[in-house]
């Protein structure tokens, strides 16, 4: 017996029926049912061409249509209207109907002399009822609903079969909800085909993914030796990093078919629809091995499971589970590999990281300078550049940009380059490019005189920490012309990429941060609020220097923050209460209200010690609104910072090494 699921279905199906049998196969005219005496007076006219007689019951057909009940004749004017004659037994009361088929029934007593009266006047008299048609109408009005409605249903199941879905039969492809909506991108292809040519800067992924290639290329070189192919490669990275970009060059580079999908194609509002489409993509797969399978942000659908299934979370375990299904389902030479990328690896299954599954995890970091040098390479192919573009400054001043980044960069500075009607694209352009994505567009804005006084003086502070605080990063521009949100703007950018930090690097940074704050102070003795973001920053920073890197002799080394998620930069958050007393929640504010402190008076001496260096600037600022590196260092004419004494590590014999 059917689900109880396909009962509605099959109401439709009924109806679809009923609507087609009714409008595109009509049962014909139906008959006008007048009285035995019209009847007799229709034949004595010669207007009746032939009756069937069953019982009482004669049917029969005019030669010129009647219409019965004979419309009432209206009265004249200035007439009384006509007595109410006694009704014609048998007449109807109701409409007049025009036919050119009747019905009429025999009087009680059997008139002998009918059969002669018809015969008389050439009434042809048959066995075979009016209404019936031929062979082919038999079969379509007997059997036709019936073989529709398991005609369909037959087609409904094969459907269902085919595509293997869940609820209502339409997970299994019935009107396409249960087939892949993968994007296939082919070798052939060439306006989409990608190699290792268009992927730069992430060198190290893309050699532990050359095996990959090789595998496809040549799969008998490693299977020779018992050996199999990895089945999945989970790539791991900050959003923008190449991961997609990095997927398709493996399949380019080996030639073979690549079957891209997201995660969040597969889940849908009908149950059963994510696994059926995950046996669809798998099959597709098959189908034109050797290929590659992508999944993008795998952690749509990959989130560790054991918790309380409710709503969408049911559906996700079941796509999740199908993919474990079918990953299990081939042994790796039928040579289909499946690629998946995410920048959240912690939340993963673990039965979808196990040995078997996604048997590799490469990991593809931000680009360093000559990884960004490269990348801007590719991306400027197709851009002509004038001659006094870097690309080497412009990946020296571009710390923790991605591939993406960059690519918006170039684009960005391509677009003003046009906006200027220029013919080429000058490193100016790519540096006021820089500007808007870090720093937002400009806001006009119309500020009064102390204002934009007060507003070069906060912002002279940053830069002056960032000239005479040993380690802080170099400024290398600085503006009063308010972007976005702010209303000035100090641009700081490592010399190098950093990733490992001091702590006398941290309190740089707290420093530098604190610089504008400490210039107002310093030179007005008020406080405005344009240090929200300042001390929101520098509040964050003392704060996992105490919770996260064990930096205070106070509290010690001990873990007091949840563990953040180095790919999106973003921690997680406590569940229930938090592990630690009171008590020690007060020592760490104390903690950092302390560090907080220190770095805001050192601030504050600096600027003193500085007093006529900050105000040269303050006058350059607000003559040319925008300084560049170059400008800052003559308007000041301070050196650029000093950089961090490495301190010498004692020796063993208590001397130095």
């Amino acid at each position: 017996m059917p689900p109880r699921r396909y009962w509605l279905l099959f109401a439709f199906v009924l109806l679809v029926n009923w609507l087609v049998m009714t409008y595109l196969f009509p049962s014909g005219e139906a008959p006008v049912t007048i009285p035995y005496t019209e009847f007799r007076d229709e034949v004595a006219r010669n207007n009746v061409v032939s009756i069937y007689s069953r019982a009482t019951s004669i049917e029969g057909r005019f030669k010129t249509p009647v219409t019965w009940p004979p419309p009432k004749p209206a009265p004249q004017p200035g007439q009384p209207p006509a007595p109410r004659q006694r009704p014609i037994p048998g007449e109807n009361d109701g409409p007049s109907r025009t036919a050119g088929t009747f019905t009429t029934e025999l009087p009680a007593f059997f008139d002998r002399n009918l059969e002669s009266f018809l015969i008389g006047h050439d009434v042809e008299i048959s066995a075979v009822p009016l209404q019936q048609g031929g062979v082919l109408s038999t079969l379509v009005y007997g059997f036709g609903p019936a073989l529709l409605i398991i005609g369909f249903y037959v087609w409904m199941y094969r459907r269902a079969a085919k595509g293997g879905g869940g609820g209502l039969g339409l997970g299994g492809g019935l009107f396409g909800l249960g087939r892949s909506k993968a994007r296939r991108y082919d070798a052939t292809d060439a306006e989409h085909r990608v190699t290792f040519d268009d992927v730069a800067g992430i060198d190290e992924a893309e050699n532990e993914l050359i095996e990959v290639v090789e595998f496809l290329k040549n799969p008998q070189k490693y299977t020779r030796l018992g050996g199999s192919a990895p089945k999945g490669v989970l790539l791991i990275g900050a959003p923008g990093t190449g991961k997609t970009l990095l997927a398709r060059a493996v399949a380019g580079e080996a030639g073979v078919p690549f079957f891209s999908m997201s995660a969040s194609e597969f889940v849908e509002m009908i149950v059963g629809v994510g696994a059926a489409r995950v046996r669809d993509l798998f099959r597709q797969a098959r189908e034109n091995a050797p290929a590659i399978i992508f999944i993008d942000e795998i952690d749509g659908i990959g989130r560790a499971r054991g918790q309380v299934a409710l709503g969408g979370a049911s559906e996700q375990e079941q796509t999740l589970q199908q993919i474990l299904t079918e990953m299990d389902g081939f042994t790796g030479r039928e040579g289909i590999i499946v690629l998946a990328a995410t920048n959240q690896p912690d939340v993963l299954d673990r039965a979808l990281l196990r040995p078997g599954r996604f048997d590799r995890r490469v990991v593809v970091n931000l680009p360093d300078k000559a990884g960004r040098q490269a990348i801007l390479k590719v991306h400027v192919r197709k851009v002509p550049l004038a001659a006094d573009v870097s690309l080497e400054e412009l990946s020296q001043t571009t710390p923790g940009f991605s591939g993406a980044d960059l690519k918006n960069l170039v684009n960005e500075a391509a677009l003003l380059a046009a906006r200027r009607d220029e013919a080429e694209v000058r490193q100016r352009d790519f540096l006021d490019a820089l500007e808007k994505i870090v720093l937002g567009p400009e806001r006009p804005l119309l500020l009064t005189p102390d204002d934009k006084e007060r507003i070069a003086y906060h912002e002279s502070g940053h830069t002056i920490m960032g000239l005479v605080v040993p380690g802080a990063d170099p400024v290398n521009r600085v503006s009063i012309v308010p972007r976005g949100q702010a209303l000035g703007v100090t641009y700081q950018r490592p010399q190098t990429d950093r990733y490992n930090y001091p702590e006398d690097y941290l309190r740089a940074r707290i420093i530098g941060m604190l610089g504008g704050r400490a210039a107002e102070e310093v030179v007005y003795g008020t406080r405005t609020t344009g240090a929200e973001n300042d001390i929101e920053q520098a509040t964050q920073l003392a704060r996992s220097m105490v919770t996260r890197w064990g930096m205070s002799d106070t509290i010690g080394m001990v873990q007091l923050a949840p563990r953040q998620n180095v790919f999106l930069g973003t921690g997680g958050s406590f569940m229930g209460d938090k592990p630690f007393s009171e008590q020690t929640a007060a020592r760490v504010d104390a903690e950092v209200q302390r560090i907080i402190d220190e770095c805001h008076e050192q601030a504050k001496r600096l600027l003193r010690e500085h007093r006529a260096a900050l105000d040269r600037l303050v006058r350059s600022l607000l003559a040319k609104e925008t300084l560049s590196e170059q400008e800052i260092l003559e308007a000041t004419g301070l050196p650029p910072a000093p950089a961090l004494q490495s301190r010498p590590l004692p020796h063993p014999e208590g001397g130095t090494p």
